[in-house]
């Protein structure tokens, strides 16, 4: 399935905040990438908080991008995130 990334926000702990074009929200963790190649950079926390939608998907000011079919399919839903604090927090 191809949806396009329509909004990201840069979270603490290496997680981004995506908004598909369905409207659904979802959670990327960057953490298994860091030891990666260029995505090594963005173990700087400046320059993993500069990420922004390009076209139809997320990238950062080095050129570093990701699919948005890669996006989707390894994220997790925002739902069963907060009901997964709630119940470690519990």
């Amino acid at each position: 399935m191809y949806l396009a990334v329509k909004d990201v926000k840069a979270l603490e702990n290496y997680l981004l905040l995506l908004k598909f074009e369905n409207g659904e929200e979802r959670i990327f963790d960057v953490k298994p990438y860091l030891n990666i190649g260029k995505f090594k950079e963005l173990k700087n926390q400046d320059l993993f908080k500069r990420v922004r939608v390009s076209f139809d998907t997320i990238e950062w000011p080095n050129q570093l991008d990701l699919d948005p079919e890669l996006l989707y399919k390894k994220s997790f839903s925002r739902l069963n995130n907060l009901m997964n604090q709630t119940v470690n927090n519990s």
